[in-house]
Parts: structure tokens; C-alpha cells; sequence
């Protein structure tokens, strides 16, 4: 068993969608996934195993920011050999191109965290989506009659509350399209062990027009990114 997660070999399937929030975790297998069962409660960050479509599948919460993200999935590679991982999460949008609920299906990932530049001694390395998942969901979005989405960059920062949020405005100006804490990271370690990963997620709030959603709605009602997310995955 690993040491954060704790599941048995096998209760974890090869593809798993990465909530952050736990609730959200336990909420999109109640919702979604037939004959889901707990595999563990380790820490209260819930994971869960069942299928969709007959495919198997498994939802891990995974915590905020890219450190504890990372732990997760270092693990879920490691120690279960999951070989897709799809964050389906929240973000903030920083352009007014983009609107509260709207999709951001991020290609590539910013970051200020000092995780990569540690990894490769100073040297920027650019993390990015797999093709394959990235061009299923832009698919599986395109099918559908609901929220607009966008694929582009997304930043991964390391502050939720940042010191200097203006600097923001400069990722802005080259395309970025939202905020949120984990793509980057997630992205660079999918690489690492040669994995499929992709991040998904549905905008909360708006750094702009200071619009917002509400815990219960980014708990309980951000359903088509995650419809999007096992199109993609399980396809």
C-alpha cells in the first residue's frame, strides 16, 4: 500500500480523474459511476472505484496545490501503474474572453512554482497535455450543446492569495487563459513516467468582474467538464 493513499493492488483502474476537492471526488462517483466503492478515506481525501460505459475508472481528490497534487499522483503511478490521469477542477479566469462556468481545456501550463525549476536546474521546461486526451475532450466538447469552452494556457500558481497579483496581467498578454494551483506539475510528472494527463477545468470565479460561484455549486454542479473528461479518457 502507499503510504498517502493506502488502496490494495488492484482497487485502482488505469484511468482516474483527479478532483481536487475530496467531495467533489465522492459527489462525481455517486453521480456518475456504476457500483463505485471507497477504496480509501486516508487524510479524509476520498478515492473511489466503478465504471462508466463498462469502462473502469477510479476518482482520487488530490488536495490543493501542485505539492500535495503531487504526491497523489506520484503514487497513483507508481504504486498503482494508473496510466491516464484527468484533473477535473476549478479555476479562476483572468480575461474577459472567458466567463464564470465556461470550460477551459488547458494545453499547457505556466507556472511560478520553483518544483521544475528545481528539476531541471533553472531551465524552463513547458508542460503540456497529452495530444491524444487533449484532442478527445476538445471532440467530446464540440458534441455537446453546453457551456462554451476554450483550449489554451492555464497558469499554475503556487498562491491562492498572491503578493503580486499584477504580474498576472503580463500571463495575460500571452494568452493565458485562467488561474487555478496544480496543472503544471501534474502535467511535468506525467512526462516523467511517460503517462497521459490532462487538465480540465471549469471556471469558479472571475479574477476580473470578481463574479464567483459557491462552495456548493464548485462541489456539487461542474458535471460537464467531468462528462467531458470520461468521454476523453474512456473513449
Amino acid at each position: 500500500m502507499s503510504t498517502h493513499i493506502g488502496a490494495q493492488p488492484g482497487d485502482i483502474a488505469p484511468t482516474v480523474l483527479l478532483p481536487g476537492d475530496p467531495l467533489r471526488a465522492k459527489w462525481i462517483a455517486e453521480t456518475f459511476l456504476d457500483d463505485a466503492r471507497c477504496y480509501s478515506e486516508v487524510r479524509g481525501m476520498y478515492g473511489f472505484t466503478g465504471t462508466w460505459n463498462g469502462h473502469p475508472v477510479s476518482v482520487q481528490g488530490s488536495g490543493m496545490g501542485q505539492p500535495s497534487m503531487a504526491i497523489y499522483v506520484n503514487e497513483l503511478i507508481t504504486d498503482y501503474d494508473v496510466q491516464s490521469i484527468v484533473r477535473v477542477g476549478s479555476c479562476g479566469a483572468v480575461t474577459d474572453a472567458v466567463g464564470v462556468r465556461d470550460i477551459i481545456i488547458a494545453s499547457g501550463a505556466c507556472t511560478d512554482s520553483s518544483m521544475n525549476r528545481i528539476a531541471f536546474h533553472g531551465i524552463d521546461y513547458a508542460p503540456v497535455a497529452d495530444f491524444g486526451l487533449l484532442r478527445g475532450a476538445v471532440e467530446a466538447a464540440e458534441a455537446r450543446d453546453g457551456s462554451p469552452f476554450h483550449v489554451g494556457l492555464i497558469f499554475s500558481s503556487d498562491s491562492f492569495y498572491p503578493a503580486r497579483p499584477e504580474l498576472l496581467g503580463e500571463m495575460v498578454k500571452y494568452g493565458v487563459l485562467g488561474v487555478e494551483m496544480e496543472a503544471s506539475a501534474l502535467y511535468t510528472l506525467a512526462a516523467k513516467h511517460g503517462r497521459r494527463a490532462l487538465a480540465i477545468c471549469t471556471v469558479s470565479d472571475h479574477i476580473v468582474t470578481g463574479e464567483e460561484t459557491t462552495s456548493h455549486e464548485r462541489e456539487q454542479t461542474f458535471g460537464e467538464m467531468v462528462e467531458i473528461a470520461l468521454t476523453a479518457a474512456l473513449r
